[in-house]
Formats: structure tokens, C-alpha cells, sequence
């Protein structure tokens, strides 16, 4: 029985991981370390916090003593590492919180996994592995042609994605420097259910439920692939089981959008499908984002050729089902707008 440590297991890609992988083996022990700040939800894992192969630890990656506890109460086969400061607008803001979460704890992590595989001289116990997860923000911005490839060069634009370049030369460094077990996988802009409505496709959502005004950075044309976080979940399983030791591999949808398409579409299906008072008339163009990327698109060619693994869910297929889940969980996300999370969600959008 392989024991997952899941770092971020309460956050959105986090915790659609945790059910993805305790529906899909009854043969794991999965153990969940989150800090629960803002966007860590308990809720999102109601469903089986009482699974006997599950377990919660609320922690800060960055504390020593309790991920090195847990490492030893465990014994753990697998890190999966999520937990990460992860909204632009908030980096731009604090960056000095997105250096100490995303790279000063993935060292944390790196350093006690290592310590605690190791089996002498470079050597680890077999079996275990670090998976780093990271995103295609790293590679910078595209013109309106290309991909983004494994051996695209790092070129990092806000202090957010610079954290996770950091990370990733991290995990990297420890694999050529202690031969220690590790993969890194970039995906695109994830969507789906228990996502926290800072981001634009549930913010849309929300705002458009609430009569509010969408707020779209410049002129909505900068462009996203975008990857079900359910596709994304089987991904990283994919590579933890059978990805080459020391390999990137990037995972995208194949679904580029510009954003303004995706508000638009957004609202049209709400029009239609929950009320009829929501229009476009809601759109607000605002002042754009600093150093804003203008396009992102990734080439997963290679995780296609060497494990198999294909975006399966169509955008327009997914893109309802990640609608009707809000439209049917509007309970869930009065309560992550509301209470502790309500200050924050404020101050980021003008909401009352």
C-alpha cells in the first residue's frame, strides 16, 4: 500500500486530486498537509474525511518539525506537492509571502524528503518520489503563434510565476545534485468545481449570479489553454506511477480562449439557462494587470508519447459541467465569499 503525502489537498487542483485518487484506488493511504488559508477548504473534501485511507494534517509546509512528523508517522512513499501561493494580482501586491510559501516550502519539503529516502551515498529507498507541481506561467508569454515545449527557456513574468521557476530549478538542482527522485509537471489554466472565485472563470460566475460587474483586464484578448482539473488529476497519477526520474512534463488542454470569450460564454449560457437578466452589459473593462502575459499555450507531446495521457474533456463540454456545478453548489460559494474569506474577497474585487 503506496502512502501519498498531498500538500495542498484542501486548495482547488489539490483537493480534486484527493478525490480523484482515493475514488480511483481503494489500495493507498493518502495523507493531506494544508495551512487552510483563504483558498484551503475543508468542505471540498466532505465527501471522505471519514475514509479510512485518509487523513488530515493542518500544517504549513514551511514548518519543519510538522512535515517531518508526518514523514516519520507515515512513512511516506510519494510527496505531490500543490500547496502554493497562487494569484498574480495577490503576488504583484506581497511578494514576499509567494517566496516564503512556494520556494522556501518546496525546499522544506525537498530537504526532509531526501533525508528521509535516503539510503546512503546518493542512494534513496526504491519506490519513492517528489512530484513538483507547476505551472506553464513559468515559460513566460507567447507571441500569437508557438507552444510552450519541456525545453522552452524560463522567462518568468510576475513575481508569482518567478516563485515557481524558483521552485522548479529547485527540484531540478536536487535531482542533478543528489540524484534524488523527482518530476516536475507544468499545466495550463485549470477549471472545474471547488475553485476559489479569485480566478476568472468562477469570479465570472459569481459575479454574474450577483448581478456584479466582470471586471476584464486591458482589452480580454490576452489568450489561455485551458485543462479540466479532473485531466490534470489523471496527469499527475500518470507520472507518479510510470514518468521518467528527473523528467518536466507538461500537461495542456489543446483549448486556447481568449478571455473575453470565455465571459461572454459564460454569460450567454446563464442568460439562458439561470437568468435572463444577465447580460453582457456586466462586462467592465479595468486598467490591465502589470506585466500581464499575453498568451499561453502548451505543447504536451510529450507525456502524450511516453505515458499516454490526452486532455479527454472538450471544452465545451467541460466548461458546462464546471457551470452547472456552481449553478448547483451556490451554497459553497456564499460560504468561501463570506465569513474569514470575506475581507480578502472584498479588497481583491470591490464586492459588498
Amino acid at each position: 500500500m503506496k502512502t501519498y503525502l498531498v500538500t495542498g489537498g484542501a486548495g482547488f487542483i489539490g483537493s480534486n486530486f484527493v478525490l480523484y485518487m482515493l475514488k480511483k484506488y481503494n489500495d493507498i493511504t493518502l495523507i493531506n498537509v494544508d495551512a487552510l488559508t483563504y483558498a484551503g477548504n475543508l468542505e471540498n473534501l466532505k465527501s471522505i474525511e471519514n475514509n479510512e485511507n485518509y487523513h488530515f494534517v493542518q500544517a504549513d509546509i514551511c514548518d519543519k518539525d510538522a512535515i517531518k512528523q508526518v514523514f516519520e508517522q507515515f512513512d511516506i512513499d510519494y510527496v505531490v506537492n500543490f500547496a502554493a501561493e497562487s494569484h498574480v494580482d495577490r503576488s504583484i501586491e506581497d511578494p514576499e509571502t509567494f517566496v516564503k510559501t512556494n520556494v522556501l516550502g518546496t525546499l522544506n519539503l525537498l530537504n526532509i524528503a531526501k533525508e528521509q529516502w535516503s539510503a546512503g551515498d546518493d542512494e534513496y529507498i526504491e519506490g519513492k518520489k517528489y512530484l513538483q507541481v507547476s505551472t506553464d506561467e513559468v515559460y513566460g508569454s507567447l507571441g500569437d503563434t508557438g507552444y510552450f515545449t519541456e525545453t522552452t527557456p524560463l522567462d518568468p513574468r510576475s513575481p508569482y510565476s518567478s516563485s515557481k521557476a524558483s521552485a522548479d530549478l529547485l527540484v531540478n538542482a536536487y535531482f542533478e545534485t543528489y540524484k534524488m527522485p523527482v518530476n516536475i509537471t507544468r499545466c495550463s489554466n485549470n477549471y472545474g468545481p471547488y475553485h476559489f472565485p479569485e480566478k476568472l472563470i468562477p469570479l465570472i460566475i459569481h459575479n454574474c449570479l450577483n448581478h456584479k460587474e466582470i471586471p476584464v483586464y486591458g482589452d480580454g484578448l490576452n489568450v489561455r489553454d485551458w485543462l479540466y482539473v479532473e485531466d490534470h488529476c489523471k496527469a499527475i497519477d500518470m507520472v507518479l506511477n510510470n514518468g521518467r526520474l528527473g523528467e518536466v512534463y507538461n500537461v495542456g488542454g489543446h483549448n486556447e480562449r481568449t478571455n473575453i470569450d470565455i465571459v461572454k460564454l459564460i454569460i450567454s449560457y446563464l442568460n439562458e439557462h439561470a437568468d435572463s437578466a444577465i447580460t453582457e452589459d456586466l462586462i467592465t473593462f479595468v486598467k490591465d494587470r502589470k506585466g500581464h502575459d499575453r498568451r499561453y499555450a502548451i505543447d504536451p507531446t510529450k507525456i502524450t508519447n511516453e505515458l499516454g495521457w490526452v486532455p479527454e474533456t472538450k471544452f465545451e463540454d467541460g466548461i458546462v459541467r464546471t457551470i452547472k456545478w456552481y449553478l448547483e453548489h451556490q451554497d459553497w460559494m456564499k460560504h468561501v465569499t463570506s465569513g474569514a474569506y470575506k475581507d480578502y474577497y472584498s479588497k481583491m474585487y470591490g464586492q459588498k
